[in-house]
Protein backbone atom coordinates (compact mmCIF):
# COMPACT_ATOMS: atom_id res chain seq x y z
CA UNK A 1 0.00 0.00 0.00
CA UNK A 2 1.35 2.97 -1.28
CA UNK A 3 1.74 6.30 1.74
CA UNK A 4 -1.20 8.80 1.51
CA UNK A 5 0.92 11.76 -0.30
CA UNK A 6 1.72 9.33 -3.35
CA UNK A 7 -1.25 7.43 -3.68
CA UNK A 8 -2.57 11.06 -4.56
CA UNK A 9 0.32 12.00 -6.85
CA UNK A 10 -0.60 8.43 -8.72
CA UNK A 11 -4.14 9.18 -8.62
CA UNK A 12 -3.62 13.05 -10.20
CA UNK A 13 -1.12 11.39 -12.43
CA UNK A 14 -3.12 8.89 -13.78
CA UNK A 15 -6.44 11.21 -14.19
CA UNK A 16 -3.74 13.08 -16.84
CA UNK A 17 -3.11 10.41 -18.64
CA UNK A 18 -6.73 9.17 -18.79
CA UNK A 19 -8.10 12.62 -19.75
CA UNK A 20 -5.51 12.17 -22.67
CA UNK A 21 -6.75 8.82 -23.81
CA UNK A 22 -10.49 10.07 -23.75
CA UNK A 23 -9.50 13.08 -25.96
CA UNK A 24 -7.96 10.38 -28.44
CA UNK A 25 -11.02 8.00 -28.08
CA UNK A 26 -13.09 10.65 -29.03
CA UNK A 27 -11.52 11.72 -31.93
CA UNK A 28 -12.75 8.28 -33.49
CA UNK A 29 -15.90 6.93 -30.95
CA UNK A 30 -18.08 10.12 -31.44
CA UNK A 31 -20.73 11.55 -29.05
CA UNK A 32 -21.04 7.99 -26.66
CA UNK A 33 -19.39 9.59 -23.71
CA UNK A 34 -20.98 7.34 -21.09
CA UNK A 35 -20.62 3.98 -23.09
CA UNK A 36 -16.54 5.36 -23.13
CA UNK A 37 -16.36 5.92 -19.43
CA UNK A 38 -18.46 2.37 -18.71
CA UNK A 39 -15.92 0.44 -20.90
CA UNK A 40 -12.70 2.26 -19.70
CA UNK A 41 -13.81 1.68 -15.74
CA UNK A 42 -14.31 -2.27 -16.58
CA UNK A 43 -10.83 -2.15 -18.05
CA UNK A 44 -9.04 -0.02 -15.05
CA UNK A 45 -11.15 -2.69 -13.25
CA UNK A 46 -9.43 -5.79 -14.44
CA UNK A 47 -12.37 -6.41 -16.16
CA UNK A 48 -14.80 -7.82 -19.00
CA UNK A 49 -17.29 -5.94 -20.66
CA UNK A 50 -20.37 -6.89 -22.89
CA UNK A 51 -21.70 -3.83 -25.31
CA UNK A 52 -24.84 -4.70 -26.13
CA UNK A 53 -26.41 -3.06 -29.34
CA UNK A 54 -27.53 -3.28 -33.14
CA UNK A 55 -25.33 -3.51 -35.72
CA UNK A 56 -23.90 -0.25 -36.93
CA UNK A 57 -24.00 1.60 -33.84
CA UNK A 58 -19.75 1.91 -33.99
CA UNK A 59 -19.25 -1.56 -31.17
CA UNK A 60 -16.50 -2.96 -33.22
CA UNK A 61 -14.78 0.91 -34.17
CA UNK A 62 -14.69 0.85 -30.33
CA UNK A 63 -12.86 -1.98 -29.38
CA UNK A 64 -10.13 -1.46 -32.17
CA UNK A 65 -9.58 2.04 -30.77
CA UNK A 66 -9.02 0.96 -27.12
CA UNK A 67 -6.28 -1.42 -28.12
CA UNK A 68 -4.66 1.66 -30.09
CA UNK A 69 -5.38 3.36 -26.76
CA UNK A 70 -4.46 1.72 -24.02
CA UNK A 71 -1.30 0.04 -26.40
CA UNK A 72 -3.04 -3.73 -26.52
CA UNK A 73 -2.12 -6.33 -28.85
CA UNK A 74 -5.41 -7.56 -29.88
CA UNK A 75 -7.55 -9.98 -31.55
CA UNK A 76 -10.95 -10.44 -33.02
CA UNK A 77 -13.11 -13.70 -33.08
CA UNK A 78 -16.48 -13.89 -35.22
CA UNK A 79 -18.38 -15.86 -33.50
CA UNK A 80 -20.33 -18.74 -35.52
CA UNK A 81 -22.67 -21.77 -34.78
CA UNK A 82 -19.93 -23.44 -36.31
CA UNK A 83 -16.86 -22.39 -34.15
CA UNK A 84 -14.88 -24.72 -31.89
CA UNK A 85 -13.27 -24.57 -28.74
CA UNK A 86 -10.15 -25.30 -30.47
CA UNK A 87 -10.43 -22.27 -32.56
CA UNK A 88 -10.06 -20.02 -29.71
CA UNK A 89 -7.54 -21.81 -27.96
CA UNK A 90 -5.29 -23.20 -30.17
CA UNK A 91 -4.16 -27.04 -30.63
CA UNK A 92 -1.66 -29.22 -30.69
CA UNK A 93 -0.15 -30.07 -33.85
CA UNK A 94 2.14 -33.55 -34.79
CA UNK A 95 5.46 -32.14 -36.29
CA UNK A 96 8.38 -34.43 -37.84
CA UNK A 97 11.70 -32.57 -37.76
CA UNK A 98 14.05 -32.88 -40.87
CA UNK A 99 15.69 -36.88 -38.87
CA UNK A 100 12.32 -37.96 -38.96
CA UNK A 101 11.69 -37.69 -35.36
CA UNK A 102 7.99 -36.70 -34.28
CA UNK A 103 6.40 -33.94 -31.25
CA UNK A 104 3.22 -32.37 -30.86
CA UNK A 105 3.74 -28.31 -31.24
CA UNK A 106 0.94 -26.04 -29.43
CA UNK A 107 0.01 -23.66 -32.05
CA UNK A 108 -1.88 -20.65 -29.69
CA UNK A 109 -5.45 -19.61 -30.70
CA UNK A 110 -6.33 -15.93 -30.72
CA UNK A 111 -7.57 -15.93 -27.14
CA UNK A 112 -3.30 -15.45 -26.46
CA UNK A 113 -3.72 -11.61 -26.51
CA UNK A 114 -3.94 -8.94 -24.46
CA UNK A 115 -7.73 -7.33 -25.57
CA UNK A 116 -9.82 -10.12 -27.47
CA UNK A 117 -12.72 -8.82 -29.15
CA UNK A 118 -15.55 -11.37 -29.31
CA UNK A 119 -18.16 -10.27 -32.01
CA UNK A 120 -21.57 -11.70 -31.82
CA UNK A 121 -20.96 -13.45 -29.08
CA UNK A 122 -24.12 -15.02 -28.64
CA UNK A 123 -23.81 -17.08 -31.97
CA UNK A 124 -21.54 -19.57 -30.54
CA UNK A 125 -22.89 -22.93 -29.37
CA UNK A 126 -22.70 -23.93 -25.76
CA UNK A 127 -19.62 -26.05 -25.79
CA UNK A 128 -17.51 -23.07 -27.56
CA UNK A 129 -18.92 -20.62 -25.06
CA UNK A 130 -17.26 -22.78 -22.02
CA UNK A 131 -13.52 -22.53 -23.97
CA UNK A 132 -13.79 -18.48 -22.54
CA UNK A 133 -14.69 -19.28 -18.79
CA UNK A 134 -11.32 -20.56 -17.97
CA UNK A 135 -10.11 -17.67 -19.53
CA UNK A 136 -12.20 -14.95 -18.28
CA UNK A 137 -12.16 -16.04 -14.90
CA UNK A 138 -8.53 -17.24 -14.60
CA UNK A 139 -6.30 -15.88 -17.03
CA UNK A 140 -5.31 -19.31 -18.30
CA UNK A 141 -6.28 -22.18 -20.20
CA UNK A 142 -6.05 -26.23 -19.98
CA UNK A 143 -5.18 -27.54 -23.13
CA UNK A 144 -4.13 -31.30 -23.37
CA UNK A 145 -3.54 -31.34 -19.73
CA UNK A 146 -0.86 -28.77 -19.86
CA UNK A 147 -2.14 -24.62 -17.72
CA UNK A 148 -1.48 -22.24 -20.05
CA UNK A 149 -1.36 -18.44 -18.75
CA UNK A 150 -2.82 -16.20 -20.74
CA UNK A 151 -0.55 -13.31 -19.00
CA UNK A 152 -2.03 -9.62 -17.95
CA UNK A 153 -3.59 -7.77 -19.13
CA UNK A 154 -6.21 -9.90 -20.39
CA UNK A 155 -9.66 -8.09 -20.97
CA UNK A 156 -12.42 -9.66 -23.30
CA UNK A 157 -15.07 -7.06 -24.74
CA UNK A 158 -18.10 -9.13 -26.71
CA UNK A 159 -20.48 -7.72 -28.43
CA UNK A 160 -23.84 -8.64 -28.68
CA UNK A 161 -26.88 -8.21 -31.38
CA UNK A 162 -30.41 -7.88 -28.86
CA UNK A 163 -32.84 -7.74 -31.58
CA UNK A 164 -31.75 -10.58 -34.15
CA UNK A 165 -31.79 -13.85 -31.95
CA UNK A 166 -32.40 -16.32 -34.83
CA UNK A 167 -29.48 -18.54 -34.59
CA UNK A 168 -28.07 -17.82 -31.84
CA UNK A 169 -27.62 -19.29 -28.14
CA UNK A 170 -28.14 -17.39 -24.97
CA UNK A 171 -25.31 -17.10 -22.93
CA UNK A 172 -25.07 -19.11 -19.36
CA UNK A 173 -25.58 -17.20 -16.33
CA UNK A 174 -21.82 -18.61 -15.72
CA UNK A 175 -20.18 -16.28 -18.47
CA UNK A 176 -22.97 -13.50 -17.89
CA UNK A 177 -21.29 -13.29 -14.25
CA UNK A 178 -17.99 -12.87 -15.71
CA UNK A 179 -18.33 -9.93 -17.40
CA UNK A 180 -17.99 -7.05 -15.21
CA UNK A 181 -20.27 -4.67 -16.79
CA UNK A 182 -22.89 -5.10 -19.45
CA UNK A 183 -22.85 -1.88 -21.58
CA UNK A 184 -25.83 -0.92 -23.77
CA UNK A 185 -25.36 1.04 -27.08
CA UNK A 186 -28.08 3.08 -27.99
CA UNK A 187 -28.65 5.35 -31.45
CA UNK A 188 -27.17 8.33 -31.66
CA UNK A 189 -29.14 11.86 -31.32
CA UNK A 190 -29.76 14.21 -34.11
CA UNK A 191 -26.72 16.78 -33.21
CA UNK A 192 -24.33 13.71 -32.51
CA UNK A 193 -25.39 12.06 -36.01
CA UNK A 194 -24.89 15.23 -37.54
CA UNK A 195 -20.57 15.08 -36.09
CA UNK A 196 -20.66 11.33 -37.11
CA UNK A 197 -21.82 12.41 -40.90
CA UNK A 198 -19.16 15.60 -41.02
CA UNK A 199 -16.04 13.57 -39.47
CA UNK A 200 -16.36 9.98 -41.17
CA UNK A 201 -17.88 11.07 -45.06
CA UNK A 202 -14.90 12.91 -46.13
CA UNK A 203 -11.27 12.37 -47.81
CA UNK A 204 -9.61 12.84 -44.44
CA UNK A 205 -10.74 10.46 -41.07
CA UNK A 206 -8.79 11.36 -37.33
CA UNK A 207 -6.88 8.43 -36.21
CA UNK A 208 -6.10 7.74 -31.86
CA UNK A 209 -3.00 7.13 -31.08
CA UNK A 210 -1.10 5.17 -27.70
CA UNK A 211 -1.73 6.77 -24.44
CA UNK A 212 -0.82 4.16 -22.48
CA UNK A 213 1.00 1.14 -22.38
CA UNK A 214 0.34 -2.70 -21.16
CA UNK A 215 3.03 -2.31 -18.04
CA UNK A 216 0.78 1.30 -17.28
CA UNK A 217 -2.30 -0.07 -17.52
CA UNK A 218 -1.52 -2.56 -15.18
CA UNK A 219 0.11 -0.28 -13.10
CA UNK A 220 -3.34 1.48 -13.27
CA UNK A 221 -5.39 -1.24 -12.70
CA UNK A 222 -3.22 -1.68 -9.10
CA UNK A 223 -4.01 2.20 -8.25
CA UNK A 224 -7.82 1.70 -8.65
CA UNK A 225 -7.43 -0.80 -5.80
CA UNK A 226 -5.74 1.44 -3.81
CA UNK A 227 -8.48 4.15 -3.68
CA UNK A 228 -9.97 4.62 -0.59
CA UNK A 229 -13.97 3.82 -0.22
CA UNK A 230 -15.67 5.61 2.89
CA UNK A 231 -18.05 3.28 4.76
CA UNK A 232 -21.33 5.15 3.57
CA UNK A 233 -20.38 3.87 -0.08
CA UNK A 234 -19.25 0.14 0.93
CA UNK A 235 -22.77 -0.03 2.77
CA UNK A 236 -24.37 1.75 -0.01
CA UNK A 237 -22.80 -1.05 -2.00
CA UNK A 238 -24.15 -4.10 0.16
CA UNK A 239 -27.37 -2.56 0.47
CA UNK A 240 -28.27 -2.36 -2.96
CA UNK A 241 -26.70 -5.69 -4.08
CA UNK A 242 -28.65 -7.47 -1.07
CA UNK A 243 -31.73 -5.79 -1.95
CA UNK A 244 -31.73 -6.89 -5.29
CA UNK A 245 -31.96 -11.00 -3.80
CA UNK A 246 -35.57 -11.72 -3.44
CA UNK A 247 -34.69 -14.10 -0.88
CA UNK A 248 -32.87 -12.14 1.44
CA UNK A 249 -34.52 -9.86 4.54
CA UNK A 250 -33.92 -6.48 3.43
CA UNK A 251 -35.41 -7.39 -0.47
CA UNK A 252 -39.19 -5.86 -1.04
CA UNK A 253 -41.86 -6.92 -1.61
CA UNK A 254 -41.65 -5.93 -5.41
CA UNK A 255 -38.31 -7.59 -5.71
CA UNK A 256 -39.34 -10.75 -4.18
CA UNK A 257 -42.10 -10.69 -6.35
CA UNK A 258 -40.49 -9.65 -9.83
CA UNK A 259 -36.99 -11.34 -9.39
CA UNK A 260 -36.39 -15.41 -9.91
CA UNK A 261 -32.80 -14.86 -8.96
CA UNK A 262 -30.21 -11.64 -7.50
CA UNK A 263 -26.54 -10.99 -7.97
CA UNK A 264 -24.03 -12.66 -6.18
CA UNK A 265 -21.05 -11.54 -4.23
CA UNK A 266 -19.51 -10.91 -7.58
CA UNK A 267 -21.47 -7.92 -8.50
CA UNK A 268 -20.38 -6.51 -5.39
CA UNK A 269 -16.91 -6.86 -5.81
CA UNK A 270 -17.45 -5.36 -9.50
CA UNK A 271 -19.37 -2.28 -7.92
CA UNK A 272 -16.66 -1.88 -5.78
CA UNK A 273 -14.00 -1.69 -7.89
CA UNK A 274 -16.04 0.18 -10.82
CA UNK A 275 -16.85 3.00 -8.71
CA UNK A 276 -12.97 3.70 -7.76
CA UNK A 277 -12.59 3.59 -11.51
CA UNK A 278 -16.18 5.54 -12.54
CA UNK A 279 -14.11 8.39 -9.87
CA UNK A 280 -10.45 8.03 -11.12
CA UNK A 281 -11.84 8.58 -15.26
CA UNK A 282 -13.84 11.98 -13.58
CA UNK A 283 -10.94 13.18 -11.61
CA UNK A 284 -11.87 12.36 -8.21
CA UNK A 285 -9.31 10.58 -4.89
CA UNK A 286 -12.64 8.55 -3.78
CA UNK A 287 -15.47 7.27 -5.10
CA UNK A 288 -19.22 9.04 -4.18
CA UNK A 289 -22.62 7.96 -4.02
CA UNK A 290 -23.03 9.46 -7.30
CA UNK A 291 -20.22 6.68 -8.75
CA UNK A 292 -22.76 3.81 -7.13
CA UNK A 293 -25.68 5.15 -8.72
CA UNK A 294 -24.27 5.67 -12.42
CA UNK A 295 -22.45 1.72 -11.87
CA UNK A 296 -25.54 -0.14 -10.91
CA UNK A 297 -27.11 -0.73 -13.76
CA UNK A 298 -24.28 -1.90 -15.85
CA UNK A 299 -23.05 -4.03 -12.84
CA UNK A 300 -26.12 -5.85 -12.23
CA UNK A 301 -28.81 -6.12 -14.72
CA UNK A 302 -26.92 -9.28 -16.60
CA UNK A 303 -27.17 -10.71 -13.10
CA UNK A 304 -30.64 -10.87 -12.60
CA UNK A 305 -33.41 -12.76 -14.16
CA UNK A 306 -36.58 -11.66 -13.82
CA UNK A 307 -39.55 -13.89 -12.87
CA UNK A 308 -42.33 -15.77 -15.24
CA UNK A 309 -44.79 -13.99 -13.62
CA UNK A 310 -42.92 -10.30 -13.94
CA UNK A 311 -42.07 -11.12 -17.78
CA UNK A 312 -46.38 -11.71 -18.48
CA UNK A 313 -46.60 -8.73 -16.49
CA UNK A 314 -44.46 -6.54 -19.33
CA UNK A 315 -41.50 -5.21 -16.74
CA UNK A 316 -37.95 -4.89 -17.47
CA UNK A 317 -34.83 -5.31 -15.25
CA UNK A 318 -33.98 -2.15 -16.12
CA UNK A 319 -36.84 -0.66 -14.54
CA UNK A 320 -36.63 -3.03 -11.26
CA UNK A 321 -32.88 -2.08 -10.55
CA UNK A 322 -34.08 1.83 -11.03
CA UNK A 323 -37.07 1.24 -8.26
CA UNK A 324 -34.68 -0.48 -5.96
CA UNK A 325 -32.19 2.30 -6.70
CA UNK A 326 -34.49 4.80 -5.38
CA UNK A 327 -35.46 3.09 -2.29
CA UNK A 328 -31.57 2.31 -1.43
CA UNK A 329 -29.91 5.59 -2.69
CA UNK A 330 -32.97 8.09 -3.45
CA UNK A 331 -31.88 8.22 -6.60
CA UNK A 332 -32.43 6.38 -10.04
CA UNK A 333 -29.39 7.16 -10.99
CA UNK A 334 -27.63 6.87 -14.62
CA UNK A 335 -28.87 4.59 -17.56
CA UNK A 336 -26.32 1.87 -18.40
CA UNK A 337 -26.01 3.45 -22.67
CA UNK A 338 -26.09 7.16 -23.14
CA UNK A 339 -27.41 8.50 -26.83
CA UNK A 340 -24.78 9.13 -29.30
CA UNK A 341 -23.35 7.11 -31.76
CA UNK A 342 -19.83 6.20 -32.80
CA UNK A 343 -17.84 7.17 -35.52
Amino acid sequence: MAEPEQLMKDIERLGGKLADARASIDRRFIGQDQVVELVLAAMLSGGHALLVGLPGLGKTLLVETLSTVMGLGSNRIQFTPDLMPADILGSEVLETAPDGSRAFRFLEGPVFCQLLMADEINRASPRTQSALLQAMQEREVTIAGQHRPLGPPFHVLATQNPIEQEGTYPLPEAQLDRFLVQVNVDYPDRETERNILLATTGTLADAAHAVFTPVELIEAQGIVRQMPVGEKIVDAILDLVRACRPNEPEASDLVRDALAWGPGPRAAQALMLTVRARALINGRLAPSLEDVQAMARPVLIHRMALSFAARARGETLDALIGRVLVEVTGAEGVAAGSRGAAA
